[in-house]
């Protein structure tokens, strides 16, 4: 692992979480492979990923593209008022890392906000990153929620 490699890796999550913060949802859709996968385990760390059917989002950039589709549309009757969130990171942890494939982990807090409601989220995001014509690029976001398994208020947009 280069320096160089773990700190291009370690902004690559701070911008993702940087565009979610500001709703640039297009901007952030197309950090994602062709093939990429957004997963929020229902039962978080404690379950395998081939246990995938049992979650709160298991989508794939087809599935992704919809959701953004919609949340830029401005006509979701539940974005009325519009969600707004931000997500506060600890230092990205690179696991591996070399000129293909990178994993990461992520502790984060998350808040989303509509109207007067608001949702607190704790956990980490863990990242299977791939490199693709010279750019990172995600194969899997998993976002193990340290409330998992308990009863949550509806989640608008990405934890």
């Amino acid at each position: 692992m280069t320096e160089e490699r773990v700190r291009s890796v370690q902004d690559f999550v701070i911008w993702e979480a940087r565009l979610l913060n500001q709703g640039r949802y297009q901007e952030w859709l197309d950090l994602y492979a062709a093939d990429g996968r957004y997963w929020v385990p229902l039962n978080g760390d404690l379950q395998n990923e081939a246990d995938g059917h049992n979650a709160l989002a298991d989508e794939d950039h087809l599935l992704l593209s919809l959701r953004v589709k919609r949340l830029l549309a401005g006509r979701a009757h539940s974005q009325q008022p519009r969600s707004r969130s931000t997500h506060v990171l600890q230092l990205p942890q690179v696991d591996q890392v070399d000129e293909h494939v990178a994993q990461v982990y992520t502790p984060f807090t998350y808040v989303e906000c509509r109207g007067e409601q608001q949702l607190w989220l704790a956990g980490h995001w863990c990242h299977r990153l791939s490199r693709q014509a010279d750019a990172w690029r995600i194969a899997l976001k998993r976002v193990n929620l340290l409330s998992a398994g308990a009863a949550l208020s509806a989640i608008q947009l990405f934890p």
